[in-house]
């Protein structure tokens, strides 16, 4: 049975499954979909052609599917996702997709911390951790499992590879690759994520060659594009190292790779 606070407005044709609760003083817009079990607690607007997963649940005064702000958007019909079980904490917000992809998604499972916004037609994976005031610009992509720290920007366009992490207020404007661990402003490649690899599961055999990897590639001498087709050759059957290999390569690539820092200390520890 839902339960809907007699302040909220749900606009004709939005469709509500059942046990959604929607708080008061909520406003559902006439394209929304919310799925079973959906939790508006309060104050909350979503808007556009959005659908809310299972399970989602949203803090007061977060927004969801507003208009993207972009001057070329002139109304469009376009889409906004937020994966099951996900939750978006105070003053979140995603805007739907504009021209181009026109879908803006977040994953199963993630957590948008208060003030963090997701900007038109970024696609963010399943188990995404964003800490307070986290920036993603237009068009950014998050792979599985990443996490940013509290206030970092991310540029319009940027990828992140899977399993990767971002130090709080870091300023990213280059691809990280996955596993991959930057801080700065701007940002740097400072190693591997060795501790969120660890708590995941990776083996030591894993981080061994990954570490090594990332020598090779982000830390020796020599001419990249020589140390990828050295790296391509060293680790054919290394799946994890395979995977690195094939985001820096990907034609979706529109930024250079984020550039190497100074590795922390724990990259320089045995695997």
């Amino acid at each position: 049975m839902n339960q809907i606070h007699p302040s909220a407005i749900i606009a004709p044709g939005a469709r509500i499954a059942a046990g959604v609760t929607i708080g008061p003083f909520c406003t559902v817009g006439a394209d929304v979909e919310l799925r079973e079990g959906v939790t508006l607690i309060s104050h909350v607007a979503i808007e556009g052609h959005t659908i809310l997963h299972e399970g989602v649940q949203v803090s007061p005064y977060a927004s969801v599917g507003l208009p993207p702000q972009d001057l070329k958007y002139k109304g469009e019909p376009t889409r906004c996702e937020i994966g099951p079980r996900s939750l978006l904490r105070e003053h979140v917000t995603v805007h739907r997709g504009s021209l181009g992809r026109g879908h803006t998604m977040v994953g199963a499972d993630c957590m948008l911390m208060a003030c963090s916004h997701v900007g038109h037609d970024c696609q963010v994976g399943d188990r995404v951790i964003m800490a307070n005031n986290v920036m993603l610009g237009g068009h950014v992509q998050v792979g599985d499992q990443v996490f940013i720290g509290g206030g970092a920007a991310i540029h319009q366009m940027v990828r992140i590879g899977r399993h990767a992490m971002v130090g709080g207020m870091s300023g990213v404007t280059n691809d990280i690759p996955p596993f991959g661990n930057v801080f700065g402003l701007p940002a740097r490649l400072v190693g591997l994520n060795v501790i969120g690899l660890r708590r995941r599961g990776f083996s030591k055999e894993n981080l061994a060659a990954l570490r090594l990897a990332f020598r090779l590639l982000f830390r020796d001498s020599g001419i990249f594009a020589e140390k990828l087709e050295l790296a391509r050759q060293r680790y054919v059957d290394d799946v994890l190292v395979q995977e690195v290999l094939a985001f820096i390569a990907s034609p979706e690539r529109r930024r250079e790779m984020c550039r190497p820092g100074r590795m922390t200390a724990d990259d320089d520890d045995d695997a």
